[in-house]
């Protein structure tokens, strides 16, 4: 299959990965392109972004957590139609698990045979940029960086230096963006605040990135590296289908504190027999007519504490609800008895608070138990990312080198760990068929 693409990456967070791959999405949308956007890792928040810059799902590629086979298959599926697809990168492009560079920008570079559009920093040096160009380049072999993109420029002659420094370099300069404050995005205790609390103004952003890209990068050389790219074998990924009369309505929660969520899970849910409807736990005080299952993924319950416990009607409606339930992360602290002083559902006994530790990375966990997603001694490859405990005894539904975590029965599977359903596709399917008869794991 032939889709012209490039992956947007750098030497380090903090280069300015995000703004020029959402800005690039964006413009290229504008010029009445059809844009697939990506994002390697387990990041949610950026893909968001990437949602209003171009009108699609905003996709993660992760081989931690799908697998290096699936990677190629899930791009496919989510550029299938598409003119250009756009991949913004992780941390520093070498930057993989632990010491190695499994996971990383590379790593997923090289299994979609994508060249690369490096993101350098210019404040405060100038003929160095050169330098650091060319080490990246030449790192590994296997990886083709195309070309660079400049950020943060200072000036007129702060630019000429740097021009002339990769020219003699080899190196070609596909854009520099001038320093610019006004382009900067909120941030808190996780990364920056997701698109879905800021609406409106998270869309004026987006708007500003597609200016400032549009007039600071050469679009056409960013299109012309994207075209030569070689064409992809394989087939797209597509969702184990099990087509039945009966659809179970899966209710998953949404609105401003549960924006985490992987664009594959609603299409899994749906293609193993279930309609998905989309509930706000801070909004609606029933759930969708004819709930059969819950999923309440992650987000930022923690900064809507006070407005979920006032929610008291549906609070109360999940408490009694006895058909299966997937949470994880913040959908763990909406099940547990408190989170931070205050009420919550008390489907999971156990107080959440937050904590000034932050709790993050891969996890090659074991299912101790059988839940609605899980089978006894069933692995999972999942990611941890949260500044949050929850104080509760028992014995934990996962265990994994050095840690242990979850909570797990007959009726609810709820853990700290945000797994990836495509990496995983028997977990939508058995949800789905515990909607139909819950009393199948009791």
């Amino acid at each position: 299959m032939v889709v012209p693409r490039l992956v947007v990456a750098a030497p380090s967070s903090g280069s300015g990965k995000t703004t020029v791959a959402t800005g690039l999405m964006a413009a290229l949308r504008a010029r009445g392109l059809k844009v697939s956007p990506h994002k390697v890792g387990p990041d949610y928040i950026d893909p968001g972004y990437h949602a209003l810059a171009t009108g699609r799902p905003g996709r993660n590629l992760d081989p931690w957590l799908v697998g290096e086979e699936r990677v190629r298959p899930l791009f496919l599926h989510g550029a299938a139609g598409c003119d250009v697809a756009v991949v913004e990168g992780v941390m520093g492009l070498f930057d993989g698990k632990g010491d190695t560079d499994f996971a990383s920008t590379a790593h997923v570079a090289r299994l979609l045979d994508a060249p690369v559009v490096l993101v350098v920093d210019a404040a405060r040096q100038s003929r160095s940029v050169a330098a650091v160009a060319h080490g990246f380049a030449g790192f590994d072999p296997r990886v083709r960086v195309g070309g660079v993109v400049l950020n943060r420029v200072g000036s007129d002659r702060h630019e000429e230096l740097c021009r002339s420094a990769l020219a003699s370099a080899g190196m070609p300069v596909l854009g520099a963006i001038r320093r610019d404050d006004a382009i900067a995005t909120p941030s808190r205790h996780l990364g920056l605040v997701p698109a879905a609390e800021r609406e409106a103004e998270a869309v004026a952003s987006v708007d500003r990135l597609a200016a400032l890209v549009a007039r600071s990068c050469d679009l056409d050389a960013l299109l012309r590296l994207a075209a030569s790219a070689p064409p992809l074998d394989g087939a797209p990924w597509e969702p184990p289908r099990a087509e039945r009369a009966d659809r179970p309505v899966v209710a998953v929660a949404g609105g401003a504190a549960f924006t985490f969520g992987y664009a594959e899970h609603v299409e899994l849910l749906r293609a193993a027999g279930a309609d998905v409807a989309v509930f706000d736990p801070l909004r609606d005080e029933a759930l969708p007519d004819g709930t059969a299952a819950l999923v309440v993924g992650g987000g930022f319950p923690e900064v809507y504490a006070a407005e979920l416990a006032a929610n008291e009607p549906l609070r109360q409606e999940v408490a009694a609800f006895r058909g299966p339930i997937a949470a994880e992360c913040a959908g763990l602290l909406y099940l547990c008895e408190e989170l931070d002083g205050r009420r919550m559902c008390g489907r999971v006994p156990g107080r959440a608070r937050m904590t000034s530790r932050l709790t993050l990375g891969y996890r090659d966990a074991v299912a101790l138990r059988r839940t609605p997603l899980t089978a006894e001694g069933e692995r999972f490859r999942g990611h941890e990312f949260h500044r949050t405990v929850v104080e509760r005894a028992g014995e934990p539904l996962f265990r994994w080198a050095g840690g242990a975590d979850g909570f797990g029965d007959a009726l609810v599977t709820a853990s700290y760990l945000h797994l990836h359903w495509a990496g995983s596709p028997a977990a939508a399917q058995r949800l789905v068929s515990a909607s139909r008869s819950p009393s199948v794991l009791r």
